[in-house]
C-alpha cells in the first residue's frame, strides 16, 4: 500500500503503514529481533549516557537523543499493542532552551504514560546495544503484549530545528516493529493529546485533525461571546507572547476562526529571536517581569505561552508602573468560581473540586475554601498526579502555579448538561447552554494554552471583569523559591503531598520551628526530579520575611541533607 501524503498545517502530515516502508511485520510470538538490532546500530546509544523518564518524558541536549527517539518508537508500538489503542509520541522539550529536545508518550485518552511504562521507558532507553533485544522481550512478557495485535502511533513535534530529524528516528522505531503511524508534523503538545483522545473515542470527543481542533474550540468560543454580547460584552483584544514557539504558528492559523470575538496581537512569534529565550510563560513566572519584545501599555491584558503551548500566564502593568502576574492559581480561582456560579444558576448541585500542589499560594487556597466554599485538594508535584485526582469529581479543576492546567468533566455531567441545555428555558437554559459550550472549549486531554486563553477571555467577557478586577480576587502572599545543591537528592523523602519531610531525621522539626517565627507563613522542601538539588519554598506576610524564612530553611537543608559547595547565602 503506497503511503498517503497530505499537506499538514505548518508541516507535513503522513499516514503510513509499515508495509509501505518495506519492513517485515511481526511473526506470532516473535519480534524481528535481527531487524531491530540492525536499525539500532543506525541510532547508536552514546557510551555512559543515562536518562530518566519523568513527568516531562526525556529531555536533554538534542544531540544525545537519536537513540532515545528510536527506542520510544519501539515502545510506543508495544504500548499500542497492549492497550489495543492509538498511542501518541510528542517530540518537544517545552520551556527548555532551543538546543534541547525531548520526547514523551501519550496514553489512549490523552493522559500521561502509565507509571509502570515510564519504568519500561527508562530501562529501554538506558539498555546497552547487546541488551536491547532482551529488554524488549522482557517488556512484552511482563505486560503480556499480544505481538499479533495491530499497532498505531501518532507523532507530533514543536518548532525546534532538531525536531524533524528526531521525529524520523521515532518513525524508524515504529516501522521496524510493524506499527502503522500518522505523522502530524508541527503541533502544540496539547493538540497531539487531543488527537490521541479523538482517535481512541471514535470521533466522539472531536475530529482528529487540526481543522477539527480549531472548529471545536472556535464554535464554543463564538457561542459564548454571543451570549456575553447580550450583557454588554465589548470586542476584546489581547497581546500574546508566543515564546518564539509553535503557539505562534497555531494561533495564526486559528485567528480567523475566532476573529469575531477576539483580536490577538502576537509577539515573539518566531520570526526573530530564539525559542524560550527571555520570553515565554516560564520566563515570566520565574523572573516576575514581562518578556523581551512585548509592547505593553498600562492596564492592557497580556499573556505568555511556553514553548510547546501547554502553559499560560497573564499579566499587566498598572497605572503606577508595577508589574502584576496572574499565574495558574488565579486562573483556577477564576474558572472554578465561574463554574460554581453557573451551576447555582442552573440549580444543579454537582461535586466540584480544585486540585493544587504545595506550590499553590496560600492565599489562593484560602480564597477557594473560605470565600468560594469550593473544596481544595493537594497532590504531589507533577501534572499526572493532578489530572488523576481531578478525575474523582463531577467537575475537577486543576492548575499548577506555572500555568499548566485544565478542567475535567465526568461523562455523566456532560450528558446531563447537554440534556438540560435542550430542556430548560429562560435563565436556567441559558446557563446550561453556557456550561455546555465551556465544556467543549476545554481540552480535557491536557493543559492547553490556546484552549485556556479562550476560556479565560470568554469568562472575563461573560462576567464583565477587567484584568485588574480578576487580579483583585485575592492578594498573593509574598513567597520565595530557592535551590540547595546536595550530594544525593534521595536523602530527602516526603509525605502529605510533599508538604512534610520524613527524612533526614530532624529536618521537619527545624522547618516547623522556623515557620513559627513568621506570620501567615509556611515552608516545605522537596527533592528535584531531574538534578541533585533540593527545592525550597517559603511564603510569609512580607517579602522580607518570606526571603528570610526561605534562606533559613535552605541553611537547614544544607546542614542536615548533605549540602555541597558553598553554604547558601542571601541573594535577594
Amino acid at each position: 500500500m503506497p503511503p498517503t501524503l497530505r499537506p499538514g498545517a505548518g508541516g507535513s502530515e503522513r499516514d503510513v503503514g509499515a508495509e509501505s516502508a518495506g519492513v517485515r511485520t511481526l511473526r506470532p510470538r516473535d519480534m524481528d529481533l535481527g531487524a531491530i538490532t540492525n536499525h539500532s546500530t543506525l541510532h547508536a546509544k552514546p557510551d555512559g549516557l543515562v536518562l530518566q523518564y519523568g513527568t516531562a518524558g526525556f529531555r536533554t541536549n538534542a544531540e544525545h537523543l537519536d537513540h532515545i527517539m528510536y527506542r520510544m518508537g519501539l515502545l510506543a508500538v508495544l504500548r499500542s499493542k497492549q492497550t489495543k489503542a492509538t498511542i501518541g509520541v510528542m517530540v518537544t522539550a517545552s520551556h527548555n532552551p532551543e538546543e534541547d529536545n525531548g520526547v514523551k508518550l501519550v496514553d489512549p485518552l490523552g493522559e500521561m504514560l502509565a507509571p509502570s511504562w515510564e519504568e519500561h521507558a527508562t530501562h529501554l532507553a538506558n539498555a546497552e546495544e547487546q541488551d536491547l533485544q532482551r529488554v524488549l522481550v522482557d517488556i512484552s512478557e511482563i505486560e503480556a503484549v499480544d505481538l499479533q495485535q495491530d499497532a498505531f502511533v501518532v507523532i507530533g513535534r514543536d518548532t525546534r530545528p532538531s525536531g524533524e530529524k528526531l521525529s524520523q528516528s521515532v518513525i524508524d522505531g515504529v516501522t521496524v516493529l510493524g506499527g502503522q503511524f500518522h505523522d502530524y508534523g508541527l503541533l502544540t503538545t496539547p493538540q497531539l493529546h487531543y488527537m490521541v483522545y479523538c482517535r481512541n473515542t471514535s470521533g466522539r470527543y472531536g475530529e482528529a485533525t487540526i481543522e477539527g481542533y480549531y472548529q471545536k474550540l472556535s464554535k464554543a468560543f463564538v457561542e459564548l461571546t454571543k451570549q456575553a454580547s447580550c450583557s454588554g460584552y465589548e470586542y476584546r483584544s489581547l497581546k500574546v507572547d508566543c515564546a518564539n514557539g509553535i503557539g505562534a504558528m497555531k494561533l495564526k492559523e486559528m485567528q480567523h476562526y475566532v476573529s469575531q470575538g477576539l483580536s490577538v496581537q502576537l509577539f515573539n512569534d518566531g520570526t526573530k529571536g530564539k525559542l524560550n529565550h527571555l520570553c515565554g510563560a516560564d520566563f515570566v513566572k520565574s523572573h516576575q517581569k514581562p518578556p523581551e519584545g512585548m509592547e505593553m501599555k498600562p492596564n492592557e491584558r497580556c499573556c505568555s505561552f511556553d514553548g510547546d503551548a501547554d502553559r499560560i500566564v497573564y499579566y499587566y502593568w498598572d497605572a503606577y508602573g508595577q508589574f502584576h502576574l496572574i499565574d495558574g492559581d488565579k486562573i483556577a480561582a477564576l474558572i472554578s468560581s465561574f463554574l460554581k456560579d453557573v451551576l447555582l444558576e442552573i440549580g444543579e448541585n454537582l461535586n466540584i473540586g480544585v486540585v493544587q500542589t504545595a506550590y499553590a499560594n496560600g492565599s489562593s487556597t484560602r480564597y477557594l475554601e473560605e470565600v468560594m466554599k469550593v473544596p481544595v485538594y493537594c497532590t504531589k508535584t507533577g501534572v499526572k498526579h493532578l489530572h488523576h485526582k481531578a478525575q474523582e469529581f463531577d467537575i475537577g479543576v486543576y492548575f499548577e502555579a506555572n500555568g499548566h492546567g485544565t478542567a475535567l468533566f465526568s461523562k455523566a455531567v456532560e450528558v446531563k448538561i447537554k440534556q438540560l441545555a435542550k430542556e430548560l428555558g429562560d435563565n436556567k437554559g441559558k446557563a446550561a447552554k453556557m456550561l455546555e459550550n465551556i465544556i467543549d472549549l476545554f481540552n480535557q486531554a491536557a493543559g492547553d494554552a490556546i484552549s485556556d486563553m479562550l476560556i479565560i477571555e470568554a469568562i472575563l467577557g461573560l462576567k464583565g471583569l477587567t484584568v485588574q478586577q480578576w487580579d483583585a480576587l485575592y492578594m498573593d502572599l509574598p513567597n520565595r523559591q530557592l535551590k540547595v545543591k546536595v550530594a544525593d537528592r534521595r536523602v530527602i523523602s516526603t509525605t502529605d503531598a510533599e508538604r512534610q519531610v520524613v527524612t533526614p531525621p530532624g529536618l521537619q522539626k527545624v522547618i516547623s520551628d522556623l515557620v513559627k517565627k513568621y506570620k501567615f507563613s509556611r515552608a516545605f522542601v522537596r527533592p528535584s526530579g531531574t538534578e541533585d538539588v533540593v527545592r525550597v519554598y517559603a511564603e510569609a506576610d512580607s517579602q522580607e520575611n518570606a526571603d528570610s524564612l526561605a534562606h533559613e530553611v535552605s541553611l537547614a537543608v544544607f546542614q542536615l541533607a548533605g549540602g555541597i559547595g558553598e553554604r547558601p547565602t542571601p541573594s535577594f
